[in-house]
């Protein structure tokens, strides 16, 4: 009989409720943001499929034992064939904001830059957790920067900075929490400032540059670079204290906020909840991050401590950069908030990697403790 069977499901899955009813709570939150309520074309009856496909994309992963990801051969599989859907990407994929990150597949669109998030986080928990007593050792530091770096290129050249950013976030926390020497995080450090120059140079678009620097002075092209960046932070500052109420946000709703639906899905929300609402959101988020921290202290092994909280530092990264870039903190890149922008790829990704959690926290309490930690050994 399977470890599938061997686990109580419904107990399974009500031993992690909160990873679920969280996501599923700041999805509703994003639901409720992006519909109009004025009768006017709406996304939300999308994005309610697609939160129905991510809670069944969970429960699947939550239910289905997950302790396979943890083999070397399950890993580099993945890890090629992330490499070869970026780099076919570049090729056949659709054009969307002047970046080809997308295959459309007629009635979906899939953005593999999603699916190599995943893998790299689990790549990650695989590489640390074997040499997790080596780690002092500056080699093991570059090597995993080099598995990293094959991806971010990959992702740069579509262009897409804002992806490439938080795969390196990812990975420079992975790096932090499996302890990394001061010295060799100089090194880090100096490299990053190497490779930042070196990006600036040669590997943005010249409207990326325009938007780094309309980041130190939006008012400059307001009406051009700056425009995004300038009507964000006033639609954020709008909302005052508790919101101009859900569906009556002026700046998202009569448009003058682009891409208020995704990218500026933040800022929308400011505006309509208000900072009240603002801070009942980032309580959310940050229970999910507690949450996610706790399952990783009471792993059964050193893989699935480091999944766990690759995961965390995946959510971490992409709230930080969007509410960053939504406040005018941060130069505009595109990015997407966790469960709450609209979109169906990256919701999907995200409910998995919280069903493999889940998955990864349960099936270990299955077997005695000497068994899970041989288990991912192969």
């Amino acid at each position: 009989m399977t470890e599938l069977f061997r686990l109580n499901p419904i107990r399974a899955v009500l031993a992690t409720w909160p990873l679920l009813a969280i996501a599923v709570t700041i999805s509703l939150l994003g639901i409720l943001t992006i519909h109009p309520f004025d009768g006017a074309s709406s996304l939300a009856p999308r994005q309610m499929i697609w939160l129905g496909i991510g809670i069944l994309v969970y429960a699947g992963c939550a239910l289905t034992d997950m302790r396979f990801i943890r083999r070397t051969a399950v890993i580099i599989s993945g890890y090629l064939v992330v490499l070869i859907l970026l780099s076919v990407l570049l090729v056949v994929g659709q054009t969307i904001m002047g970046a080809k990150s997308w295959f459309d597949l007629g009635l979906l669109a899939f953005q593999p830059a999603d699916l190599a998030k995943l893998v790299v986080i689990a790549l990650l928990a695989k590489y640390f957790s074997r040499r997790h007593m080596e780690i002092g050792h500056i080699s093991h530091v570059i090597i995993s920067g080099i598995y990293t770096a094959a991806v971010v290129l990959l992702v740069l050249v579509q262009p897409d900075l804002g992806t490439a950013v938080i795969l390196m976030s990812v990975w420079f926390g992975m790096v932090l929490v499996s302890g990394i020497s001061k010295k060799h995080l100089a090194i880090v450090f100096t490299i990053g400032i190497v490779a930042a120059a070196g990006l600036w140079f040669f590997g943005l678009h010249d409207y990326q540059r325009t938007r780094i620097m309309a980041f130190v002075n939006p008012a400059a092209d307001i009406r051009g670079a700056g425009y995004n960046a300038y009507q964000a932070t006033i639609a954020a500052g709008s909302g005052e204290l508790w919101g101009k109420g859900i569906g009556y946000g002026t700046q998202s709703k009569l448009r003058f906020l682009p891409e208020y639906e995704t990218d500026f899905i933040f800022a929308a929300y400011a505006e309509e909840w208000g900072f009240v609402g603002i801070v009942l959101l980032l309580t959310l988020y940050a229970l999910l991050l507690m949450n996610l921290f706790s399952i990783s202290r009471h792993s059964a092994t050193n893989f699935d401590a480091l999944f766990a909280i690759g995961v965390a530092l995946l959510f971490l990264s992409h709230l930080a950069i969007h509410a960053g870039i939504n406040l005018g903190l941060l130069p505009v890149t595109g990015t997407t908030i966790p469960f709450m922008s609209s979109g169906g790829s990256h919701v999907i990704m995200e409910f998995a990697a919280l069903g493999i959690v889940a998955s990864l926290s349960q099936h270990a309490r299955s077997v005695p403790r000497d068994n899970a930690a041989a288990e991912y050994i192969g």
